[in-house]
């Protein structure tokens, strides 16, 4: 059923919207997933063989094993590269290959196809690789602990102390074998595509931790200023790596900014549906914690008003300051905040759709299509 699905596609049918019902075909995302891995040729959802391999991330694996029986973040970043949900999108690199794949060669540049495995470049699978390993250099940072803010419940400050220098140190090497590879490519539009998006990055982390140093439950911005931010700590990266796929192939400018959009959109709609988690999922009667800055929350409180946000969480704050998440969940859900956000991500899913309709029919860009139904998905 599912090769059917995808060749329908394939054929070139039209154009598919997304509906307030959401695609008949969406599949679960461990599927598309599988799916669109066998198209490519190999798994990309983790960091590059070789670079697991090396000696070096070895010896800093080993020093991570102290940490086992700590609370520090670091070891629920390692956990995740090994038990990956369905709502992580550790596969930038998988789509950087699609895409690759999905435009195919370029009339433009004949002279080296004979490099082409599975109808993708090597460039283009370097690429792949490096964006993946950047990606995960962030992750492992974002581990890093602010000392300061500790309690006495949070365990030994010299196990925080040292999961932080891991941090620090197993992310700048995989940056580093990141730039060392990108450096490789000899091509100064990619390195300067990829560099930005480094950047990108820095930047909207500095945005993240910037929120909780003001000592701020939630910040006073509205959903344009969250999709900046957004984009720059979550999308630039795999919008800008499309792109650069297509620089690699030397298709035209037009090709690469339909790559852009497709990347741009699609994260966006994945981060979307992240957010929507805690509000949408009905199997526990326990709710979620999630951020204050999270969209529904950013969508409520432009309904709402700040003034009245404000109240609702003071009102949900217990003894302590702890927050009763059921009773904020509940005021959110009653509001506009959910089906807006539920709109907003489907509107990035079409947004995403329509780019790839530039696309060449094929089944790899039903896969890219079916990327899309997966993380607009709500039922």
């Amino acid at each position: 059923m599912w090769g059917a699905l995808l060749r329908r596609w394939g054929r070139g049918g039209g154009r598919r919207g997304l509906s307030g019902g959401g695609p008949p075909s969406a599949a679960p995302w461990s599927q598309v997933v599988s799916e669109a891995e066998k198209i490519v040729g190999y798994p990309t959802s983790f960091m590059s063989l070789r670079c697991l391999l090396s000696d070096e991330l070895s010896n800093i694996a080993m020093q991570v094993r102290k940490l086992v029986g700590t609370k520090h973040p670091l070891l629920d970043t390692a956990r995740g590269f090994v038990y990956d949900s369905r709502n992580n999108l550790q596969m930038r690199g998988l789509v950087v290959l699609l895409i690759s794949k999905a435009a195919g060669p370029s009339t433009a540049e004949l002279s080296f196809q004979h490099n082409m495995v599975s109808g993708i470049y090597s460039s283009q699978r370097s690429l792949a690789e490096i964006t993946e390993l950047i990606h995960t250099a962030f992750l492992v940072h974002r581990g890093i602990v602010n000392i300061g803010e500790l309690k006495s419940c949070d365990g030994p400050l010299k196990d925080m102390q040292f999961g932080n220098k891991m941090a620090v140190l197993s992310g700048d090497f995989l940056l580093a074998n990141a730039c060392t590879s990108l450096a490789q490519l000899q091509n100064t539009k990619v390195v300067e595509l990829i560099s930005s998006a480094i950047g990108d990055l820095v930047q909207g982390i500095y945005y993240e931790n910037s929120r909780s140093s003001e000592n701020c439950l939630t910040d006073d911005i509205g959903i344009s200023t969250w999709k900046e931010q957004v984009f720059l700590s979550h999308s630039a990266l795999l919008a800008k790596s499309c792109q650069a796929a297509m620089e690699l192939a030397k298709h035209s400018a037009e090709m690469q900014d339909m790559a852009f959009r497709y990347g741009k959109h699609m994260s966006m709609s994945h981060k979307l549906h992240s957010d929507l988690q805690p509000f949408v999922k009905e199997s526990s009667s326990d709710a979620m914690a999630f951020s204050l800055n999270c969209a529904p929350a950013v969508l409520h409180q432009e309904f709402l008003g700040r003034d009245a946000w404000i109240k609702q969480i003071r009102e949900a704050q217990g003894k302590g300051n702890l927050m009763d998440y059921k009773k904020l969940q509940e005021a959110i859900k009653a509001g506009k905040g959910v089906t807006s956000a539920i709109d907003l991500c489907r509107c990035h899913g079409n947004r995403a759709l329509a780019a790839l309709e530039s696309f060449p029919p094929s089944e790899a860009r039903a896969a890219l299509a079916n990327i899309v139904h997966a993380v607009t998905r709500f039922s």
